[in-house]
């Protein structure tokens, strides 16, 4: 794969398509003021001081279970930023990193080294702020001391040291990136890639009141098109469907909507008829299937 393949958006920001991800993404406020306020300062700084005396490498870590919205925080990251620029935009460069772990000798290496010291900085070359978002990141910073036995040790050791060396770079180089990496499993990444992040963020399942808020949010939205859907969110039971999906992530709790939509007819052909008792009883059986797939793994 050409490295160039691997950059799936490049985007400037402000943009309309990109408004609504920072707000989407129900979490305590102040993990939202973290991840922003330690890019601001990170921008603020890098071009100033070299990293031997900030020690920033312009690395935010987003880590925590997979659908807790992640991706889409550093999606809206740079949306949030671009009005606080001396420019007033920014730019979003989106990296798909599963294309380059080529399983032809040295390879690995090779692509991992040239998109991120080269090609992305070639894409930022005006100088404007730019988040570079590596969704996944285990997948090319995998754990050196874990390397499984399996794949080629030697080519995983590779890829992790040329990530590395391109992050050591991009700090000294290229003040105005800041690479956004998540990841689901930071078991499995490597030590001296934790190590160089200059804030690692717990993006954690959503409680109770956290629930209640997506659901409430999703009915909302999904009011724009069925306005009898919206009214739904001002329910009292809403904490009860809210409480039964407790352990549930939010890309989850989003789609109890729609499978409580589909339990009925009436309510596939008329969306406007869904019930406050549909999405209880829906948020109850996802509760449940979450405790059996937890029972499941405890028992492996």
């Amino acid at each position: 794969m050409n490295v160039a393949d691997c950059v799936i958006a490049n985007e400037l920001m402000p943009d309309p398509a990109y408004e609504s991800a920072w707000s989407s993404i129900i979490v305590e406020p102040s993990l939202k003021d973290r991840l922003l306020h330690a890019t601001l300062l990170a921008l603020q700084l890098r071009p100033k001081l070299p990293p031997e005396v900030t020690a920033l490498h312009g690395l935010v870590l987003l880590h925590g279970p997979p659908g807790t919205g992640k991706t889409t925080l550093a999606r809206g990251l740079a949306h949030e930023l671009a009005p606080l620029t001396d420019s007033k935009q920014a730019r979003l460069i989106e990296i798909n990193p599963h294309g380059l772990m080529s399983a032809e000798h040295g390879q690995s290496q090779q692509k991992v080294f040239e998109l991120l010291s080269d090609h992305v900085p070639s894409l930022a070359a005006d100088g404007l702020p730019t988040i570079v978002l590596l969704d996944e990141v285990e997948s090319m910073a995998v754990s050196r001391s874990a390397a499984s036995l399996q794949a080629n040790p030697a080519d995983v050791h590779r890829a992790t040291d040329a990530v590395l060396t391109a992050l050591d770079s991009v700090a000294r180089e290229h003040p105005s990136i800041i690479t956004v990496a998540t990841s689901n499993f930071t078991d499995a990444l490597d030590e001296a890639f934790k190590s160089r992040s200059d804030v690692a963020i717990e993006i954690p399942l959503p409680d109770a009141d956290g629930i209640k808020a997506i659901l409430g949010r999703t009915l909302l939205d999904f009011g724009q098109a069925y306005p009898g859907i919206a009214k739904l969110a001002g329910d009292s039971r809403l904490d009860e469907a809210a409480c039964s999906l407790i352990g549930v992530d939010g890309r989850r709790v989003r789609k109890v909507v729609t499978e409580a939509l589909g339990r009925r007819r009436e309510s596939i052909l008329d969306p406007n008829t869904l019930t406050i008792e549909d999405l209880t009883e829906t948020s109850r059986e996802f509760g449940a299937m979450e405790l059996q797939m937890e029972a499941s793994d405890a028992a492996l």
